[in-house]
Order: C-alpha cells, then sequence, then structure tokens
C-alpha cells in the first residue's frame, strides 16, 4: 500500500522471516549511521554490508549473509524509493534504490 507521500506502507501480519530479517539488519545501518547494501556475489547467497555504497568497497563492513530465496521475499516486501513498514511495532523508513559496486548489482536500504 502507498501512502499520499508515495511511500511503501506495507503493514503484513504476523511479520514474516523477511521482514524480520530486514529489521534486523536496518537495527544495525541505524546504529551505524549508514546504508544496508544487498548484493549477492553467488546464485543461492545475497551478502549484507553496511557503508557508504558510494565509497570504497573495502569501507563497506560485511555484516551477513542470507539466502537468494530471502533477498527476493524482502524485495518483494519492499518497492523502489520511499517505503515506510511497521515490522514487530517498529516503524521503519527507508528509501530503497539500486546501483552498481565493483560491477555487481546491489540493492540499497537508506533511512530517510
Amino acid at each position: 500500500m502507498t501512502n499520499a507521500s508515495g511511500a511503501n506502507t506495507n503493514q503484513q501480519t504476523p511479520v514474516s522471516e523477511a521482514l524480520r530479517t530486514l529489521a534486523e539488519y536496518l537495527e544495525l545501518s541505524l546504529d551505524a549511521g549508514a546504508s544496508l547494501a544487498v548484493m549477492r556475489h553467488a546464485p543461492d547467497t545475497a551478502t549484507l554490508y553496511i557503508g557508504d555504497p558510494s565509497g570504497p568497497r573495502e569501507d563497506l563492513k560485511r555484516r551477513g549473509t542470507i539466502s537468494a530465496t530471502l533477498a527476493t521475499e524482502i524485495l518483494d516486501a519492499t518497492q523502489a524509493g520511499p517505503n515506510l513498514i511497521e515490522i514487530g511495532g517498529r516503524t521503519y523508513r527507508f528509501f530503497r534504490s539500486f546501483t552498481h559496486i565493483d560491477e555487481i548489482p546491489t540493492v540499497v536500504f537508506s533511512s530517510i
């Protein structure tokens, strides 16, 4: 669902594993004051990094790996552009965008 500002206001009950995982990594990015970058290095997994995706790749901090299926579910639960999602009683506002890092397609979640 999209609100008047154009933000995705997805609210799912009960909270899916994909949204719980997204919330966990969004919290890490908020704590670091940085973005969450999701990169697929292999067909069956996605690696999650915290940092500035426009900066040097070596400055991104690897925070975990999830299955490609779970990464796809996260993308399905969000949309490109502004998002406003309640997960587990907490509201997350972020902007989802796309870039390339070292020629690897990367989805970026940045707080707004």
